[in-house]
């Protein structure tokens, strides 16, 4: 269904409003409004005419509209517009860069006032005005309007850009400034679109609520990890493109292997009885730990969110030899299960390996299949996440079949992934992606390297999505060779679509969901484009007895800017000749990637990272 009302802001001579009715439906309502009065307007014979023309149309005009107080020109009741135009504001004259800047973040601020929730503003720039990378030529950033940035103040993100044709609305005439006889330079100009942003808000840490027998617990996501925990992507009736590459891979291992899916359990794990394989993904990592802390409130007035992976995580939690502990009150208790106990989130499901062979029911020969999510800490890099989910395969044959089962796998698994990688590719194209196992200092031991083009021509891509490893010493069961096979699912998902940002398959705004069909695998368009970046610099000294943790210092800086810093570059070091202090410094760069992100928003989470590393790290910023 199209837009069903319409306003024009900022007309001249109401030659676009005139062209643009013409091209309407019946049902569409237009209003076009401009800053002059009548009597300004009437020595224009061209203006006297498009008037004429609306009025036998019906449309509704209005004088004297000023665009960065539109809610003041419409009753509550007439204030939901589906479309906003405004075609090459300025504010007049000689008027800088800086005053132009001013009128598009009053313009857009007002807007937020009378645009419908699923509403677009539409705004026709000169070429190079927008300073995105979508004008030819670009100009620098700070000679530019800086649109994108200037829409952020008003929650707004810019969700496509196209060519300003004159021709699509015939009869239009672009006037100057106020209608004066000098008119802009239309010659290359961009239409902006922008829509409303999902509030920063939503992105705070949630509070789960769990019970273990008949006490409540309760337990807060780790501030890095917000929006991250129990998001059902791989559940049964998710179309999250994590679960649909995924039934993708699982459908055409089966045509090769007998397959055993297994169930997996909530990410919640004990402190023991759990043991990981090396792998690739455990390098400069480190696990979140949770706290349980005992909740006495009603359950029916709990803050939480509870499921079936939950209970199914708190029979075996319950069942762990705990040792007991007095209360305040005296009373001797399971630590654990009054108090507060403490769990790790996994950060691997090698975890779980030594358990799903040494099942009495583990079948040689099947192809044994896990899907879960995973967490660890780890450095603000492109393609590293601190969340994404992973698919282990587990194949276990007698020693005697280890020199042909490996290579068959290894021949397989490349077939598959190469025919999914390049999906999106018209029939008959060369390949975009491909896949290597490239071998590790253990001969059987591989990571899985994928050369890619899809995030673009000029972007090539070298990614590590995974591993294979054999067995272990610790992994042993009867007469039995084993290889797990670790695919990161999120990474494999952005090289299909070519999603360029992983943050992106974490949103909660719907309109990523509707990018995907059920059965198609078409590019990935994003609906934020040109998002803006925002650099600070931070230096700091050392405290000597505490030492200094620099993948702390990422983990604290993801969870104070709500994953929007996307890369912190060390910058230098420098030791006072006199004190023998130690200072470091760094720069932060602040980018989202769906979100509409202010400068002063930016400037506040500085301000307060500053005083969480102070208090987190005891490091003392300068």
């Amino acid at each position: 269904m199209g837009p069903r009302r319409l306003l024009l802001v900022g007309e001249g001579n109401f030659s676009f409003a005139a062209a643009l009715s013409e091209t309407l439906d019946s049902s569409v309502c237009l209003t076009a409004t401009c800053l002059q009065h009548p009597a300004e307007l009437a020595r224009d014979p061209v203006a006297r005419e498009n008037l004429q023309r609306l009025r036998e149309r019906g449309t509704e005009i209005r004088f004297g509209v000023d665009c960065t107080q539109l809610a003041n020109a419409f009753e509550p009741q007439d204030r939901e517009f589906d479309r906003i135009y405004f075609n090459f504001p300025h504010c007049g004259r000689k008027a800088g860069v800086a005053k132009n800047r001013k009128l598009l973040a009053k313009f857009f601020q007002s807007c937020v006032d009378v645009l419908a929730e699923e509403g677009e503003v539409h705004v026709a720039l000169c070429r190079g005005q927008g300073g995105t990378s979508a004008d030819k030529p670009q100009r620098e950033w700070h000679n530019s309007w800086q649109v994108v940035a200037m829409a952020a103040l008003g929650g707004l993100i810019l969700s496509d850009v196209l060519p300003f044709r004159c021709e699509a609305v015939p009869g239009y005439k672009c006037t100057g400034y106020r209608s004066q006889d000098k008119s802009f330079h239309i010659e290359g100009a961009l239409n902006h679109i922008f829509t409303r942003s999902l509030p920063f808000e939503g992105s705070q840490p949630r509070v789960f609520s769990i019970k273990l027998g008949d006490q409540w617990f309760s337990f807060s996501e780790p501030k890095a990890l917000a929006g991250k925990l129990n998001r059902g992507f791989l559940e049964a009736s998710s179309c999250h493109p994590i679960k649909i590459i995924n039934e993708k891979l699982i459908v055409e291992l089966g045509k090769i292997f007998p397959l055993k899916r297994l169930k997996c359990s909530f990410p919640l794990l004990p402190l023991e009885g759990t043991s990981v394989l090396p792998s690739w993904n455990c390098d400069n990592m480190s696990s979140f730990w949770i706290n349980l802390h005992e909740d006495n409130s009603d359950p029916e007035f709990l803050n939480g969110e509870i499921t079936k992976e939950m209970e199914d995580f708190l029979v075996s939690f319950s069942q762990l030899s705990i040792y007991k502990s007095p209360r305040r009150d005296g009373k001797e208790v399971h630590e654990g299960i009054s108090g507060q106990a403490k769990v790790w989130l996994r950060s691997s499901l090698l975890v779980h390996v030594q358990a799903i062979i040494q099942a009495p029911d583990f079948l040689p020969g099947s192809l044994y299949i896990l899907s879960g999510p995973v967490f660890r800490k780890c450095h603000i890099l492109p393609f590293m996440m601190p969340a994404f989910h992973e698919t282990l395969l587990i194949l276990g044959f007698n020693q005697s079949l280890k020199d042909g089962c490996l290579p068959s796998l290894l021949n397989h698994l490349t077939g598959i992934l190469d025919s999914l990688l390049n999906q999106t590719l018209p029939e008959g194209s060369m390949l975009n992606s491909s896949v290597e196992f490239v071998p590790q200092l253990n001969a059987n031991n591989y990571m899985i390297h994928v050369k890619s083009h899809n995030f673009g021509p000029d972007c090539a891509k070298d990614l590590i999505i995974g591993s294979v490893t054999s067995s272990a010493a610790n992994i042993t069961h009867k007469d039995q060779y084993f290889v797990f096979v670790s695919i990161n699912l999120d990474l494999l998902a952005m090289l299909t679509w070519g999603i360029a940002d992983w943050r992106m398959l974490w949103t909660f705004d719907n309109r990523f969901m509707k990018k995907f069909v059920p059965g198609e695998i078409e590019p990935f368009k994003s609906y934020s484009l040109y998002p803006p970046l925002y650099v600070h610099d931070i230096s700091f000294w050392l405290n000597e007895e505490k030492g200094f943790d620099e993948l702390e210092f990422h983990t604290v800086a993801r969870a104070v800017s709500q994953d929007t810093i996307i890369s912190i570059q060390f910058l230098g070091r420098f030791h006072h000749p006199k004190t023998e202090q130690v200072s470091l410094c760094y720069r932060l760069t602040y980018q989202t990637c769906d979100k509409a992100l202010t400068q002063q928003q930016v400037a506040s989470m500085q301000s307060q990272f500053r005083k969480e590393i102070q208090q987190q790290l005891h490091v003392i910023p300068r």
